[in-house]
Order: structure tokens, then sequence, then C-alpha cells
């Protein structure tokens, strides 16, 4: 008769197993393993354990093996299994994948799992588990830009520095205005969210004029000054000007991060920032407008306040967006901006090599 090999249990070994046999929230299969590891270094044979535990002797067999061969380690999970044969070959899944990133299909900009069923003869549901293994999106994109200021290192330096060590004595304003923000009524009442339906609207809607929001963020408290006015020209923004002059500590300078605008740059307000020398300008890079803090503020407005909002007239709309801003500065919180420059070049030299590979059309 085959004996088993004898079991023989350090002390850290048995106080880790008699934790696992005990444990309630341990998983089931990791407490058989412990309390057949157990049984074997008591003494006991593998038909003795099998009868008690109510397993086989070959899976008592099995984990007093792997003990000896493992230790603790080999209780934990299951050896590695060979699985089920892939259904289509590596060949095949290169193809369409080669497809998917090469080619498009006839007449339209972008493959579906249709489309490629149709080039390919694959099933529509192999097809969609390739893209999700290789984490492919046909369906989808993302929008971007390349800047091609020529002084963009040396604007990304000097914006990125002031979100990541402000100066002293200073508060640093990121600034914009939100133009032609639309009072937008709905042609029916929507229905209400309740148990197992969406909240609905119309698709179509009835225009009651716009407004212009003026916003300067406080990147180090996430409080907004804000002045809404019917246009964005320079006069409006020299009025903006004189509103966050007069509500900021006159003894602070002041650090206003902008966009190109040609508003921003014009005669009368660049001879209202000489009289006015606490102003610091910071412009951002030609088309770079992730780089001002303030946009991020913008989309939070969007989305929380007006795009689900219904506004028969503009004093509405300018209410609702005011009340919005109350909340938010009652519990504002600071912005913080977490990428370095060089990080940041780095992607956009990724980005630019990626450009010049393309062929010119």
């Amino acid at each position: 008769m085959r004996i088993a090999k004898p079991v023989e249990l350090t002390e850290q070994d048995r106080v880790q197993l008699t934790r696992w046999a005990r444990g309630r929230s341990t998983p089931a299969r990791q407490v058989q393993r412990a309390k057949i590891v157990l049984a074997a270094a008591a003494g006991l044979r593998n038909d003795e354990i099998a009868t008690e535990l109510q397993c086989t002797r070959r899976t008592v067999g099995m984990w007093r093996s792997r003990f000896l061969e493992l230790g603790i380690a080999g209780l934990k999970k299951d050896a590695p299994r060979s699985g089920r044969k892939p259904s289509i070959s590596q060949e095949v899944t290169s193809e369409i994948l080669r497809m998917t990133t090469q080619e498009k299909p006839p007449g339209q900009t972008h493959w579906s799992t249709r489309t490629m069923e149709q080039a390919t003869g694959v099933s529509r549901s192999t097809i969609s588990r390739i893209w999700r293994l290789h984490n492919l999106k046909p369906h989808q994109t993302k929008t971007f830009k390349v800047s091609s200021d020529p002084q963009f290192e040396e604007k990304l330096r000097d914006v990125v520095g002031l979100y990541l060590i402000p100066p002293e004595h200073a508060i640093v304003l990121s600034c914009d205005e939100k133009s032609q923000i639309q009072a937008l009524d709905r042609s029916q009442p929507g229905l209400p969210m309740r148990p197992g339906r969406l909240g609905t609207m119309t698709h179509d809607y009835r225009r009651h004029g716009t407004t212009t929001l003026f916003a300067a963020l406080n990147v180090a408290e996430g409080h907004v000054i804000t002045e809404m006015m019917p246009r964005h020209r320079h006069d409006e923004w020299l009025r903006f000007l004189r509103t966050i002059d007069r509500s900021t500590p006159e003894e602070l300078d002041l650090h206003l991060i902008v966009d190109n605008y040609a508003t921003h740059k014009h005669p009368k307000v660049q001879r209202w920032l000489r009289r006015h020398p606490r102003f610091h300008v910071h412009f951002t890079p030609t088309s770079s407008s992730w780089l001002n803090l303030v946009e991020r503020w913008f989309r939070e407005l969007t989305q929380k306040c007006i795009r689900r909002g219904a506004f028969s007239n503009v004093a509405k709309l300018q209410l609702a967006i005011n009340a919005y801003i109350e909340e938010a500065n009652e519990h504002s919180k600071p912005f913080a901006w977490t990428a370095s420059p060089d990080d940041i070049l780095t992607k956009v030299a990724r980005a630019k090599a990626a450009l010049d590979k393309l062929p010119s059309e």
C-alpha cells in the first residue's frame, strides 16, 4: 500500500493554517485546503482525511503534495490550467486588428462589428471581444490640437509655474468669458425621473436670447468672481477688470491668466493695465485653452446648471447661473494642477512626432 509523505509544519505555518481553517470570511476552498494540511500534519492518512472532510482521496493527495512542494503559497491559488482553445487563429485576430487600425470600410469613416463581420466572416461577438481585449473603440474619437505658438514652452512654463508655485502676496486668477449662453426653453414639459425610467426632455427648443458670463477663478481657493453682460467686447472686459479690482484686497498683486482673444489685448485695455500696476497678465499659448483652469469650472457650470435647464427668458437664465455661483462659492475648493511642464512638453513632442509621420495629402 502506498504511504503518503508526512507533513511537518513550522510554528508560523501552523498559526496561519489554523487562522484560515477557522476564518469565517475565508473562501471555502482555502478553508478546506488548510484543514487537509493540518490533518496531514497530525498524522492522518489520506483516506481518513477524505472521510472526515467529505472529499475525495485525490483532492487530499493533491493538496498534501502541493503544500510539500510550494508551502503556504501553494494553497492560495489554483494551478494554472490550459483553458479552452481559441476559436479563431492568431492570424485572423491580427488581420482584424490591422483592418481596424489601418483601414476603413467602403464609404464609411469607421468600423462597426457588423461591417467587420461582413468583411471577415468572423462573428460580431468575437470581434467585440477582440476589440475589448485590445482596448479598441472605433466608434469613439477624442479631439485635440497641437499648439503652433512659437513661444509655447515659455508661456506653458509661465502659466503652470503660477499654478504649482504661486507668488507670495498675490492672487492667481484664471479668467475667461463664456459667451453666447443661450436661454433655451423646451417645447414641452419633461417627465420626471422615477424608478426604472430616466427623466425626459424634448429634443427641440425655443431660443430666448443670450448672455455672456465673465469669470475669474481664484485658483488657491476655488472662489469665483463673476459678472454677466450682454456682449463681450473690450468695453465689457474693462468693466470686469474693474470688478476684479474692487473685489480683491488692494495690497495684493493680481496675476491674471487669460487666452489670446483680441479683446484682452485691446489698446484701451493695455492703457488701463499700465495705470494699475498690480495687475499682471499671463497669456496662454495659442490653441491651449486646456491650460486655463476656469474652463474646467465652466464645464461644471454647463453640466450642472445650464444643459438640462429650461429658461423662458434671459433673466431666468441669469438667475439660475447666479444661484449656482452662490452655492459653488459657499462650498468652494481649490483647483489643484498636477502636471509638470516637462511632462506636458514630453506629450506634446510625442504628438508632433506622430503627426509628422502621417502622409501629406
